[in-house]
């Protein structure tokens, strides 16, 4: 295993470096005069790892998604301002992807653009959203639909802090994993199944997972670093877990969402001919681990519908949205939101209840 890994982007490189002792690293940044933006929970949870952080080179932010909004990004601007953060100093960002997405947002515009370093302290954040440059916050009840692409100049993975993460958590950094191993038909994915228990056990287990998931996205986004064209592929499992988040009021976490989003694909992509029934469910038994709990009879599929109808992918009033062939072979295609699909996505949900 690599103590880092070096991410292209059109702004420069930035490495993602693995540590111990995240706090010592911290200390360099606030001795530097950086101004910190920590998850109100991974505060109180890691109180040691502030120690260094003055209260006014702090800012603690609550990480839900209610607080992923263009009013909250001001909010945090006004902080920094009004401590006369200069444009050649730092923000840090300590948390999961809310507090990503609303500091590297609030980062991309304030001044026209500051440096900002990323800690990321989910799973979830560590093998995916802490490479790739996007940042985005919600508009309304729609999902991620602004934002810009400003990279980090610098990514701090610890794998202690997933020693504090509820298995939820975990099993939603998996499903990010799972997704990006499917994209690339990677010989890690049949072992991230076996180890499924163990993972949830003994969180060093996921280093190598980790590694292997950000090496395939680094792969791609260093070639795509704009979404333009392969890295559409990403959005595999997305557009179907995106809209669930939103019709069940986000009681489905991402990743996990992402999984029921990789499934129903799956299950589409055989239904239209484009996967072979058997793999689809090989497929399925691969995923099945990882879908949640919940009560699928009370899921409202008009409300789910009119939420695929709104994702932000879409060119027309049909769903634009990643099918499979395989692990290996996905593909962008359109389908139309009619009642054949209403039907199809009612039948699956009705499938796992």
């Amino acid at each position: 295993m690599s103590d880092s890994i070096i991410v292209r982007s059109s702004k420069g490189e930035y490495e993602v470096a693995f540590v111990k002792h995240a706090g010592e690293r911290l200390a360099e940044f606030v001795a530097d005069g950086a101004q910190v933006v920590c998850d109100s929970k991974v505060a109180r949870v890691h109180p040691d790892l502030l120690m260094s952080t003055p209260p006014d080179q702090l800012v603690l932010f609550e990480a839900v998604e209610t607080n992923k909004t263009m009013e909250k990004a001001q909010w945090l601007m006004q902080m920094l301002s009004e401590r006369q953060l200069r444009r050649n100093q730092q923000v840090i960002a300590i948390g999961g992807g809310i507090v990503q997405d609303v500091t590297a947002f609030s980062a991309s515009i304030l001044y026209r653009g500051i440096d900002w370093v990323f800690f990321p302290t989910t799973l979830l954040a560590q093998a995916d959203s802490c490479i790739g440059g996007k940042t985005s916050i919600n508009l309304a009840d729609r999902k991620n639909l602004v934002g810009s692409f400003h990279p980090p100049t610098q990514v701090v993975v610890d794998l202690d802090f997933l020693d504090s993460l509820s298995d939820d958590d975990i099993r939603s950094g998996i499903g990010e994993i799972m997704h990006y191993y499917l994209y690339a038909d990677s010989p890690y994915t049949q072992e991230l199944v076996d180890e499924q228990a163990a993972l949830l056990s003994d969180r060093t287990k996921l280093r190598p997972h980790i590694e292997e998931s950000l090496t395939i996205k680094r792969v791609v986004i260093e070639e795509d670093e704009f979404d333009r064209g392969e890295r559409n592929k990403f959005n595999y499992g997305h557009t179907f877990g995106h809209a669930l988040e939103a019709t069940t009021r986000f009681a489905i976490n991402h990743g996990q969402a992402v999984t029921v989003g990789m499934d129903l694909a799956n299950r589409l992509s055989a239904e239209h001919g484009m996967l072979d029934a058997g793999e689809a469910e090989r497929l399925h038994r691969l995923l099945e681990w990882n879908l949640p709990s919940y009560d699928w009879g009370s899921l409202n599929i008009e409300e789910y519908l009119s939420a695929l109808g709104s994702d932000k992918k879409n060119v027309s009033s049909d769903l634009t949205c990643i099918l499979s062939g395989g692990p290996g072979k996905l593909f962008k295609h359109v389908l139309p939101i009619d009642e054949g699909l209403r039907q199809s996505i009612g039948q699956y949900f009705a499938s796992i209840s």
